[in-house]
């Protein structure tokens, strides 16, 4: 019994258990957000291989941005845990060709939504030659393990026209994106234009994506058919990738509270603009 112990034993025991008392206390106490911290990362990556004419490439460009100046994409931004993410947008090609077009930045406003697809707008667009998925893949994680932001989700999304065919196997760096955390969802464009290279367009595209690129927690594949119908899918795939599902598990309690108050304040009102 505790009474049988000496004076400085029994001090050392009440100090112990007080040390243990506050080490559960902090624990389960809320976690305040931080500068850094979003609902997701989100890495926009868009084929600009020679395969893309400069037709295609300006509408692929111009489907970002009018996403970003969509009300409904907003909300869906403002609807999340945090109410913010941050993405950034690039353009690629070859196994070396990976061009950020728009950095890191944190889109929770309307403001800083309007700038991002103002900065993409007004920005040229790139073309180099051959399709290194693979390579994209590679250059997403490092992108990730330095941007300095913590989030709940990390997603990259692949846009493109053709299969990997420059690099190491798309499915290997697939695989190792994922182990990392990464989740990886697909737009394959079947398009009947003539590739400006090698004539006929390439087929298999949506397969090649299925089977060998995307992966991950919650992944998913669009097909976009024909270039001149890229905006709307984009607008769909974006909505759907920053919604996403984050299992409550990985919230903080105070992050948990608010995430299904604001499901169920929106749940009504904003039904019908929520697209799935």
């Amino acid at each position: 019994m505790i009474s049988d112990w000496r004076p400085g034993q029994r001090k050392s025991l009440k100090r112990i258990a007080s040390i243990a008392s506050f080490i559960l206390i902090a624990l389960n106490a809320p976690r305040t957000a931080q500068a850094d911290d979003v609902d997701l990362e989100l890495l926009l990556a868009v084929d600009v291989s020679t395969s893309v004419d400069s037709v295609e490439a300006r509408q692929q460009r111009n489907g970002y941005v009018a996403a970003f100046r969509e009300p409904a994409l907003l909300q869906a931004i403002q609807d999340g845990p945090y109410g913010r993410i941050v993405l950034s947008y690039v353009e690629w090609a070859g196994e070396n060709y990976q061009r950020t077009i728009v950095g890191w930045t944190v889109i929770d406003s309307a403001q800083s939504a309007e700038a991002f697809a103002k900065t993409l707008e007004d920005s040229p667009i790139s073309s180099a030659p051959s399709t290194s998925i693979s390579g994209l893949i590679d250059f997403a994680r490092n992108a990730f393990e330095i941007n300095g932001y913590k989030g709940l989700r990390q997603v990259v999304d692949i846009s493109g026209d053709g299969p990997n065919s420059a690099g190491r196997s798309a499915a290997l760096a697939r695989d190792e994106a994922i182990s990392a955390g990464i989740t990886i969802n697909g737009l394959p464009v079947l398009s009947s234009r003539p590739d400006p290279v090698a004539g006929a367009p390439a087929t298999g595209v949506e397969r090649h994506y299925r089977r060998y690129v995307i992966g991950g927690p919650g992944a998913f594949l669009l097909n976009v058919a024909e270039f001149e119908n890229f905006a709307p899918i984009v607008l769909k795939k974006l909505i759907r990738e920053i919604r996403g599902t984050v299992p409550s598990a990985q919230l903080a309690p105070d992050l948990v509270n608010h995430a299904h108050h604001q499901s169920r304040s929106h749940s009504g009102e904003n039904s019908k603009s929520q697209m799935r």
